[in-house]
């Protein structure tokens, strides 16, 4: 369903008037339980995190520690079972559908391990489809394309399409679709589980290069100790809790 244009100005002029804060994204005693088999199943368990702006923080667990149900609860794919999840001082956590689908599309991207990228179009249409969606006037979609993908270092392989790049190449590509509509915040979920050390230390200096350029906050999965050095902070999960 279409969010009517008054309930989208809103939230944007929410988002325009936010007071001062030093805090992008606050979460309270967050928890999160699944129903299976008739049995409650808790899978985070009283979580509490800041992140602050144009911040690198990593979530550090094995599988199954439920790191990737957090990262969903913070792009609103997911909503907690308890507890409050704070967006740009906004309750994100008590939003509707329709209003967190908003959010996401103005303010979030994600960067996914599978790369997310649609086979049949270039890597310059596939950063040019997220500013289609996100609403961008099509007029400045040629200038952004450009300046996204040499901030990831393929303006030179702009009109090859997936198949035709590299597994890093790919994950660049979905970095620049990424930042592309100029979001607060990335969430990336295993970006580096794909690829070997030498393109893993890539995509982490690229992260490090756009915290710098866009001012951009990333929260990202991981369970590799080689790129933990480059975090502002980690958090360690186990069993649904931090250590």
């Amino acid at each position: 369903m279409a969010i009517p244009q008054e309930e989208e100005q809103r939230i944007e002029e929410q988002f325009e008037t936010a007071e001062e804060r030093r805090d992008l994204l606050k979460v309270i005693d967050v928890e999160r339980t699944f129903q299976v088999g008739g049995s409650p199943l808790p899978v985070l368990k009283g979580i509490n995190m800041e992140l602050k702006e144009r911040q690198l923080v990593m979530l550090r667990g094995r599988s199954g520690s439920g790191k990737t149900t957090l990262l969903n609860c913070l792009g609103g794919l997911d909503t907690p079972s308890k507890g409050e999840i704070m967006f740009n001082g906004l309750p994100f956590h008590s939003m509707s559908d329709d209003q967190r689908t908003l959010v996401r599309r103005k303010h979030m991207g994600f960067i996914f391990q599978a790369f997310a990228l649609m086979p049949l179009l270039s890597a310059r249409e596939n950063v040019e489809l997220s500013l289609r969606m996100a609403g961008v006037p099509r007029a400045e979609w040629k200038d952004r394309v450009m300046e996204c993908l040499e901030l990831v270092g393929l303006e030179r392989r702009m009109n090859h399409r997936p198949f035709e790049l590299s597994g890093g190449e790919q994950q660049r590509v979905a970095i620049a679709k990424a930042i592309a509509h100029k979001p607060m915040l990335l969430l990336a979920d295993e970006p580096t589980a794909e690829l070997d050390t030498g393109m893993s230390a890539q995509i982490m200096a690229v992260f490090q290069n756009i915290i710098r350029t866009e001012q951009v906050s990333i929260c990202m999965t991981t369970h590799d100790p080689t790129i933990l050095e480059v975090a502002d902070i980690v958090y360690e999960m186990v069993d649904g809790k931090f250590i």
